[in-house]
């Protein structure tokens, strides 16, 4: 008999995650109803491959007859709590779970988990990398694009789950090993509703946690620090400092483990692990699992980062252009102008209830700023006085307009510090959009243009 075999489930929300799983529940022997509130048309994925498996797929909006008959209901990553299709669901008093749920009852190898504002998945892949370097069959999922319930179902040594708020918060079952708080700020507040549940949120992340399970916390992130001290289990730091006894840090250009016996993990280089806090992590929580010192060293120099976490794209005319479009909250922002000098800001779009004038107080390292999205004006009134502001309706005005804007031997940085959605369908799209325009203008500068 099938896990899900005996369920009838409602999966709210047609994206990648809830087709996934769809996909999931019809292979564990559920029957399986598909809605979303978007029209037909407005989604992706191959919803007629799914009715030919026998899911009834409903766009366009919610029904209470969408719960009909059904006796589970999983809820897509971001589809707000209080939406009406999940509170019929509760006012019926039918469980509603994540995918992070439907994961956890599905998973059968140990779990590594990492959630953070900012880092998840560099973090992820360093660590998965870390693993794999050991000799495990280790495979990083979740947040990052491969959905968790699909990777659940198969057979590995060990998953590295990247988790968000959204995902964590609908959880009840997941039980990692080892898991990681990278940072914690202000966040996705439209959907949680304050700071405080933002954060209790995350906290999920080692609920489940006890005895023999590791948590690592961040030492130099008071939000974080104060959040990881109460987890339930032993807790391992890391830090950008010089460790003490229990920590991983930095001393001088190199990454040190402090966890028993001192280990060198050699050194912090940027084009090779990417963001120093986000290897230290990744370092400490393989270390936490049983990695050895050597593979921890072999899986940092092995990992590749990621698209859109601070690239280099293009150069012009002596000008570099950065894409850092991940950069989707003001904490990630702030992070990548602190990794640039003499940069004009390309910031904006969908705020997500988010205070952007903490911007401004990093206006010494920037040339200007241009402005873009629903919050361009929030930008604007973040530099006033302080830096030259241009606005601009598209992402390809905004790039012509920084690289006018930049100084010789400087950047043009993509550091939005907001989500996408307002004028493009993710992150991904941005930031392959400022690419194709940095690349056009350096065409033309090396034409003669």
């Amino acid at each position: 008999m099938t896990v899900f075999e005996r369920e009838h489930a409602l999966v709210v929300g047609a994206g990648v995650a809830g087709i996934a799983a769809a996909r999931v529940l019809l292979a564990e022997g559920a029957r399986v109803r598909l809605t979303d509130a978007a029209p037909r048309e407005r989604l992706g994925g191959d919803l007629d491959a799914l009715e030919r498996l026998g899911v009834d797929v409903r766009t366009g909006g919610h029904d209470p007859s969408d719960l009909d008959d059904a006796t589970l209901v999983i809820t897509s990553p971001g589809v707000a709590p209080a939406t009406d299709v999940l509170r019929w669901a509760h006012d019926r008093g039918l469980p509603v779970w994540g995918e992070m749920e439907l994961g956890a009852r599905l998973a059968r190898a140990p779990l590594l988990a990492v959630t953070g504002t900012n880092g998840k998945t560099t973090t992820t892949g360093m660590l998965a990398s870390c693993l794999r370097a050991a000799g495990l069959d280790a495979v990083a999922c979740g947040n990052n694009g491969r959905p968790f319930p699909a990777a659940a179902r198969e057979t590995h040594d060990a998953l590295v789950v990247e988790v968000s708020s959204f995902q964590l918060a609908e959880q009840m079952s997941f039980h990692p090993r080892v898991s990681v708080l990278l940072n914690l700020a202000p966040d996705h507040l439209d959907h949680h509703g304050s700071f405080a549940a933002y954060a209790s949120a995350k906290a999920r992340i080692f609920a489940n946690q006890s005895g023999d399970d590791v948590h690592v916390g961040n030492r130099d992130d008071p939000d974080a620090a104060a959040l990881s001290a109460s987890a339930p289990c032993a807790i391992v730091w890391f830090r950008l400092g010089e460790p003490t006894p229990g920590e991983v840090g930095v001393v001088g250009d190199r990454l040190v483990a402090r966890l028993g016996a001192d280990a060198d993990l050699g050194p912090i280089v940027g084009d090779r692990t990417g963001a120093p806090a986000d290897a230290a992590a990744a370092a400490a929580a393989a270390l936490a699992f049983g990695v050895e010192p050597g593979a921890v060293v072999a899986g940092l120099a092995a990992y590749e980062p990621e698209p859109h976490r601070g690239e280099v794209v293009a150069r012009a005319g002596g000008v570099r252009f950065v894409d850092n479009s991940k950069a989707t909250n003001v904490h990630a922002a702030l992070a990548a102008i602190d990794g640039v000098r003499g940069a004009v800001l390309i910031a904006g779009g969908r705020a997500k209830g988010q205070d952007l004038s903490p911007l401004g107080m990093r206006s010494d390292r920037l040339a200007g700023v241009v402005a873009i999205g629903e919050s361009a004006d929030d930008v604007a009134q973040a530099f006033e006085g302080r830096l030259a502001v241009r606005k601009a309706g598209s992402i390809e005005e905004a790039v012509r307009a920084a690289f006018e804007l930049a100084p010789a031997e400087g950047a043009v940085l993509l550091a939005p510090a907001c989500a996408s959605w307002d004028q493009f369908a993710d992150y991904r799209e941005r930031g392959d959009r400022f690419a194709a325009a940095a690349r056009a203008i350096a065409e033309e500068v090396d034409a003669g243009g």
